[in-house]
């Protein structure tokens, strides 16, 4: 830093709660730090939400592989309780740096409020069905932007993880420790059982679906509890909570690359091809939309799709990256 005094003790621990996945960002804080910011850790923090990789980083190893050279830098007159604080905040920086150079979307933190560390998982706009397997034998797959996050110590204790984003969960059942997830605006409690969770939906509510067992979901204002069972969709908002029976069939084909029809219209299809495949089909003519698709789509590349539906309907495409255009030929 040129001066760390432009901060105060607790915007030095905003910015470390900040880099360590804790709190949501501050704009403005975050682009006073890079203006001051000589080891560019605020660039590192931006670049590191895109990694992959299913490797660990140690971030003690970490911190020592570099710390002898962000010392050299150090200003020593700065008083003890900021030293303290740019300590935790510079080991999260040691972290990025290193991952920068391997590339990763899972990694070790270090929290210094509970002197322990947290496994954080993430997937970008490329990618899905990131599995993640647990200590206690559960498995949860996460979609495109997702995170999920849980202590190192899981099942020590207890069991619980923190899910941004959306996630298909598959938990070993445990009565003695009850599953939980902290999916921001609500928490979601099981055993042992089968769902999907997403934390912000079109309407900014929890939505979350049973495939199997029993699902608890409860809302963090002073909306009700919902008991999910089997085959039915939960959403708590703000304001409301309710659940319905789910009728979509294509609802997990996200997770499964399975998508059935049966005579629905090239929009609802398009929108799945979306969801599913990170398609986005556009059709020049309107008219396109009311032609009505049959087929299964079988974990099928993007250009067979589209090839399938150019066949079927008589009609030819132009591609820019994941956009197809549809024309009539």
């Amino acid at each position: 830093m040129n001066n760390p005094g432009n901060f105060t003790e607790k915007e030095w621990e905003e910015l470390a709660s900040i880099l360590s996945g804790e709190k949501s960002d501050n704009p403005e804080l975050i682009e006073r730090f890079m203006e001051n910011d000589l080891h560019k850790t605020g660039e590192t923090w931006k670049e590191i939400k895109d990694m992959r990789s299913n490797d660990y980083i140690d971030i003690e190893k970490a911190w020592k592989n570099v710390s002898s050279r962000i010392s050299m830098t150090e200003n020593t007159t700065v008083n003890r309780p900021v030293v303290s604080l740019r300590s935790t905040f510079l080991k999260i920086a040691a972290v990025a740096l290193v991952l920068i150079s391997v590339g990763t979307g899972a990694f070790l933190m270090y929290n210094s409020r509970t002197n322990s560390k947290s496994i954080l998982y993430s997937t970008g706009n490329d990618e899905k069905n990131l599995l993640v397997e647990l200590s206690d034998g559960s498995r949860i797959f996460l979609n495109r932007n997702s995170e999920l996050s849980y202590r190192s110590d899981f099942g020590k204790t207890g069991r619980n993880v923190s899910l941004r984003g959306e996630a298909f969960f598959e938990i070993s059942k445990d009565t003695s420790k009850p599953f939980t997830i902290d999916a921001g605006n609500a928490y979601v409690k099981v055993v042992g059982t089968s769902f999907n969770v997403i934390t912000s939906n079109q309407h900014s509510e929890v939505e979350v679906f049973v495939k199997t067992g029993k699902v608890l979901v409860s809302g963090s204002g002073n909306t009700k509890t919902l008991e999910l069972d089997p085959g039915y969709l939960g959403k708590i908002g703000a304001q409301k909570a309710e659940k319905t029976i789910n009728t979509d069939l294509n609802y997990l084909s996200w997770n499964t690359g399975l998508l059935v029809y049966n005579g629905q219209t090239l929009d609802i299809v398009f929108k799945d091809l979306k969801r599913v495949y990170n398609m986005d089909i556009i059709a020049e003519d309107t008219s396109i939309l009311e032609n009505r698709w049959t087929s299964p789509i079988d974990n099928q590349t993007q250009e067979t799709i589209i090839r399938l539906i150019c066949t079927s309907f008589n009609l030819s495409y132009t591609q820019e990256g994941n956009v197809f255009h549809l024309v009539k030929k």
